[in-house]
């Protein structure tokens, strides 16, 4: 009958569908996995035990969607995915619920709740917060954005000290010191805190693929420093396809500032949420991968607290890190620059980075004399 061909053409339809998308991922995995440059590598692994509960707080927001969408169809290992905002989240989860993937989603709204979006967490991922509108600097978020991650960094630190706190919200260079300040001073672990800048990575893979004609998926630039402006630092003498002095200044200058390109192009509807979603589900199911496995190294660079004495001297940094269920740990080999990239880290990276740290010490200092 022509309703049975019509069923058959569905069914038929997200066979291919679903054949072609495992081959991709096949494909992008083998091509990642025997692309030789073993010092960032990305550790995969096709199998992780269906037992993660991942916490999204500020789920309903314009990252925070997205960002729960491309969880809950992951695939990877998540068996509860708590949704947390000061509202909208029960309709979020209710719509997510419905998606037929093994993972339950719930919903939870304002503070009563945000214990119980918490508890028994292996993953708290943070995009709350304000985002950023035409004219604004990442500074300009600071002063509402600290406080919110403050409580966040608090509770998380109560009700899940052992999970990953994986801090999205910007501005990430003085958020993360100010998260690591709140767990130190409750003599909590803080090894698990990090500032996601994946975007990054994945902005640079995008432009130099763009630009030099490769693969996106044969690309893994390691990006270093920190997630706002100058303090973004990609290593791109690492491309091995060899690019005119003037080409990587351009394209320096692009990643550097990606971030206003679609504040900009967005016209104040918003800042880069679809792409930041997707860079935050890549780093979150990366750790899950690598729950159980022999730590390996990172290829999504992360910013992270470092020992007093570290190559860059500066006590956070972003850069490749090892990953294990134990926390996130950073390689004894120093990360070789050349010249240009060595003038950008000493003259510009690093004095913004300095004070955009100290800004997000003092704020955890005054939250603490309260």
């Amino acid at each position: 009958s022509a309703v049975s061909k019509i069923c058959f053409f569905v069914h038929f339809s997200q066979i291919i569908d679903t054949h072609y998308f495992a081959y991709s991922i096949i494909m992008a995995f083998t091509s990642k996995l025997f692309r030789g440059a073993p010092r960032f590598a990305r550790q995969l692994s096709t199998s992780s035990p269906l037992n993660q509960k991942v916490a999204v707080l500020g789920a309903s927001g314009g990252i925070g969607q997205p960002l729960s969408l491309l969880l809950k169809t992951s695939n990877v290992g998540i068996k509860h995915l708590a949704l947390y905002d000061v509202a909208h989240t029960p309709g979020v989860a209710a719509d997510l619920s419905h998606i037929d993937t093994a993972c339950q989603v719930t919903g939870h709204t304002g503070n009563d709740e945000l214990k119980g979006a918490l508890e028994g967490a292996d993953i708290v991922v943070v995009p709350a917060g304000v985002p950023r509108k035409p004219g604004m600097t990442r500074d300009d978020l600071f002063n509402t954005n600290a406080g919110i991650v403050a409580t966040l960094a608090d509770a998380a630190s109560t009700h899940c000290p052992n999970a990953f706190f994986c801090v999205i919200t910007n501005p990430v260079n003085s958020m993360v010191p100010l998260a690591v300040d709140i767990y130190q001073r409750k003599n909590v672990f803080s090894n698990q805190v990090v500032g996601v800048t994946t975007l990054d990575v994945v902005r640079s893979n995008a432009f130099i693929a763009e630009a030099t004609g490769q693969s996106p998926y044969d690309l893994d630039i390691p990006v270093i420093g920190g997630h706002s402006g100058v303090t973004i630092l990609p290593l791109l003498s690492t491309v091995k396809h060899t690019l005119p002095e003037e080409e990587v200044k351009r394209l320096t200058v692009r990643i550097q500032n990606a971030g206003t390109e679609v504040v900009e192009a967005k016209a104040g509807a918003g800042s880069a949420t679809l792409s930041m979603a997707f860079a935050g589900a890549r780093f979150v199911k990366q750790i899950i991968r690598s729950i159980g496995n022999a730590p390996a190294y990172s290829s999504a660079c992360a910013y992270t607290p470092l020992a007093d004495v570290n190559q860059f001297s500066v006590p956070y940094f972003a850069l490749p890190l090892i990953l294990s269920p134990s926390g996130f740990t950073v390689p004894t080999q120093d990360i070789v620059l050349d010249d240009f990239e060595t003038h950008l880290l000493e003259t510009e990276v690093k004095p913004q980075l300095l004070k955009d740290i100290e800004k997000g010490l003092k704020f955890a200092k005054e939250c603490a004399q309260k």
